[in-house]
């Protein structure tokens, strides 16, 4: 019995002895015997029958438990918004979405340098300064117009990851790929472009057109960027010749002003212009008009005159004569004076006393009618008859006749 048992421990019932099992252990594998050299066994302590695991287990114990560690080591998880990247010996083999995965541990399959990649992320570089625009970087700044002229802009571009398979194996510094590839498309549209139009009007048309020839240059060396967005933090001319530059834009507006001002005053006036011309010419086209028909009047007025006159030329003349007589002095200051008597009375101006009359006539006939009359009686104006003014100026017209020689 204690032969079958000589390779057992009894002990009692108590936790082991950690240390003595572990001395033990060593002496198994330096070939010793248990009890060899070793303390009794400290009694109120023991352990269940255990055996002693031989070398040849514990090798293939430790190759197993090397083996699941190896195994285990090829789990791996993507995170959300990023890619990972599989490389067998070294080759690409396969990209891997989010979630949890697993490889061939190294050295057979093993992930990207950089992997996974974030895909999600929009990257920013910065052409023409580093982090603020007072820190200038003037070698990529600086760059020539159309017009042979100088000016000072910086940029800032935005991109993403579109093809990660390329922008790890077609890159060695994707921000510099992309500074570069800016640089190279900006130049070229600037280089077309004039100066004014990039300074002011054409900003957003530069960057469309620089993120348009960007894309195209990144996409011929395959790498794997897509171009999101360009800005154009600031553009103006360079620091020694601002001041010269701000008199000259202060120039330009003076002109563009005083221009404005003229075209203003030209549209006030031009159309006045052109509608008094257009008045003259109504009223000479209303006045030749008037001219000619007065003219045709007359000849047919002549023509008539011409057919009594035939008819009874002395009476026709002294007709005439009377009607031209008459024309005349309307519109004159008369004086009658007696020549034959000699003794050069003046008989006053008849056409003086004749308005003088009227306006007495015309007083009174207000003065009348203003006039209370008395109670009993009824007020009669006294009109004076236009009749009787025309028989007196008929009356002198005779005596005029008379007197005439």
């Amino acid at each position: 019995m204690a032969h079958k048992h000589s390779r057992w421990w009894i002990f009692n019932q108590g936790p082991p002895d950690l240390d003595e099992v572990w001395r033990q252990f060593l002496r198994r594998l330096k070939g010793g015997k248990p009890g060899a050299g070793a303390p009794a066994p400290r009694p109120g302590k023991g352990i269940p029958l255990v055996p002693l695991p031989t070398p040849e287990r514990m090798v293939l114990i430790g190759v197993a438990v090397v083996a699941a560690i190896w195994l285990l080591s090829g789990f791996y998880i993507v995170d959300a918004g990023r890619v990972g990247v599989i490389l067998r010996f070294g080759k690409f083999q396969e990209l891997t979405d989010p979630g949890p995965h697993w490889h061939l541990p190294y050295p057979v399959e093993a992930q990207a340098v950089g992997s996974p990649l974030n895909v999600a992320q929009v990257r920013t570089v910065e052409l023409g300064y580093r982090n603020t625009l007072k820190s200038k970087v003037l070698h990529e700044s600086l760059m020539l117009t159309d017009d042979e002229n100088i000016i000072d802009n910086q940029y800032a571009i935005q991109y993403t990851i579109k093809d990660p398979k390329d922008f790890l194996f077609n890159n060695r510094n994707p921000d510099g790929a992309v500074v570069q590839a800016a640089e190279t498309a900006i130049r070229e549209v600037v280089g077309r472009s004039k100066m004014d139009y990039v300074l002011y009007e054409g900003r957003s048309q530069i960057a469309a057109e620089s993120e348009k020839l960007m894309q195209q240059i990144l996409d011929r060396y395959h790498t794997g960027i897509a171009i999101s967005k360009v800005n154009m933090q600031n553009a103006q001319p360079p620091e020694p010749v601002q001041a010269a530059f701000d008199d000259a834009v202060k120039a330009g507006q003076d002109r563009d002003r005083q221009n404005n001002e003229g075209q203003a005053y030209a549209n006030d006036v031009i159309p006045r212009a052109r509608g008094a011309a257009s008045r003259l010419n109504e009223e000479a086209k209303a006045y030749a008009q008037r001219v000619v028909a007065q003219a045709e009047g007359d000849a047919s007025r002549f023509n008539q005159v011409l057919v009594q006159y035939l008819k009874a030329p002395e009476v026709t003349r002294q007709r005439l004569y009377q009607d031209m007589m008459q024309q005349v002095l309307t519109n004159t200051s008369k004086v009658v004076a007696d020549q034959k008597s000699g003794t050069g009375l003046l008989y006053l101006p008849l056409d003086k006393l004749i308005q003088a009359s009227a306006l007495a006539n015309l007083a009174g006939s207000d003065s009348t009618a203003n006039a209370v009359p008395p109670t009993g009686t009824s007020a009669t104006p006294q009109e004076t008859p236009p009749e009787s003014d025309l028989r007196g100026r008929d009356a002198l017209r005779n005596r005029e006749r008379e007197v005439r020689p």
